[in-house]
């Protein structure tokens, strides 16, 4: 059965303009196709957000020290973060995830691979093998969610330096300028830009990644972060639950989970454009445009769980909306020269 056909006979029983509500009437027919049912709901969320610390900071490409990765991990487990407080709004609960800290933080769980990855302008970051066994426990995560009865994953993280593996990355997979591909992150600089530039310069050539490996890409110039949401993504399809992805490192991260499952796609919630330079690049490159536009770089998956009120709007419509049949109005149809 062809469940996205039955929601978009749905959606075309309601009493509105044919794709009245765009992109937010696609996103709905995309999970119920992908969940396998007419009754679409999210109602149950959770925000994954993972966490992990960069030996690249060495080459002074942040504004902050490595400690404040541990420190933010623990704020957020607190609960006290911006998207924390942001997921409270959303209704969404909020669980960091220690894919690989410097420092071991209460009430952070995870399979923490390594205390961090090394610096990847001297040397790859990851071994290919602890690279795989984040994304398979990202995998697991997905289905372990699904399994406690979510209804859709949105993907966050917190590690300092994540916005130099993620454009380095970037650079090989889209074949891009380094230049052209990496901001400022969380505020540096005109001297720390070009500190940040050169180290991944100087990791692509010292590592010689594979851009036709998406895994030798990611051990070699990514995080464990990174990974981990690869697997996210992955998983998502795979238990058939949805995955917003949210700013430059979980683009970055969906499309490195696209090029190793293309089907992944089907799982893929966009959410919003962040200020980083390669952020719509990678987006349009999955094929899933960004809803929002709104210059967001907090990360943490802020910028994601904006996108659930949305949704919840459209769903609101979906399921209350009045229809043709109750309204005595006559439905629309598609006329000639509407290229819907």
């Amino acid at each position: 059965m062809d469940y996205g056909k039955l929601v978009k006979a749905h959606w075309d029983s309601v009493a509105k303009p044919l794709d009245g509500l765009g992109t937010l009437e696609h996103l709905i027919i995309k999970i119920g196709a992908l969940t396998k049912t007419e009754d679409v709901s999210i109602d149950r969320r959770i925000v994954c957000v993972m966490c992990a610390d960069n030996g690249v900071v060495k080459e002074g490409v942040t504004q902050t020290d490595a400690s404040v990765t541990a420190i933010q991990a623990g704020n957020i487990a607190l609960h006290k973060t911006s998207v924390c407080r942001m997921a409270a709004v959303a209704h969404a609960d909020v669980v960091p995830v220690d894919m690989g800290m410097l420092v071991h933080v209460p009430g952070v769980e995870g399979p923490h691979l390594k205390d961090g990855t090394a610096n990847l302008a001297e040397g790859p970051a990851m071994s290919r093998e602890d690279c795989l066994a984040a994304i398979e426990y990202g995998r697991s995560l997905a289905k372990k969610y699904k399994e406690e009865g979510y209804d859709i994953i949105i993907t966050g993280e917190m590690g300092i330096g994540n916005t130099t593996t993620s454009s380095a990355v970037a650079s090989v997979l889209l074949d891009m300028s380094v230049e052209s591909v990496t901001g400022r992150g969380a505020g540096l600089s005109d001297e720390g830009l070009v500190r940040k530039v050169n180290a991944i310069n100087r990791a692509i050539a010292v590592n010689k990644p594979d851009k036709n490996d998406p895994v030798d890409v990611l051990s070699k110039l990514g995080g464990f972060d990174i990974a981990g949401m690869a697997g996210l993504f992955l998983g998502g399809y795979e238990a058939r639950i949805p995955v917003v992805i949210d700013g430059l490192i979980s683009s970055i991260a969906a499309l490195i989970a696209a090029r190793l499952e293309p089907e992944s796609r089907k799982a893929m919630i966009p959410s919003h454009s962040s200020a980083e330079p390669a952020a719509e690049a990678i987006l349009n490159e999955i094929g899933e445009p960004a809803i929002l536009y709104a210059k967001m770089k907090l990360g943490e998956g802020t910028g994601a769980v904006c996108m659930l009120p949305l949704l919840d709007m459209a769903l609101s419509v979906y399921q209350s909306g009045v229809a043709f049949n109750d309204t005595g109005l006559k439905p629309y149809t598609v006329q000639e020269g509407d290229k819907r």
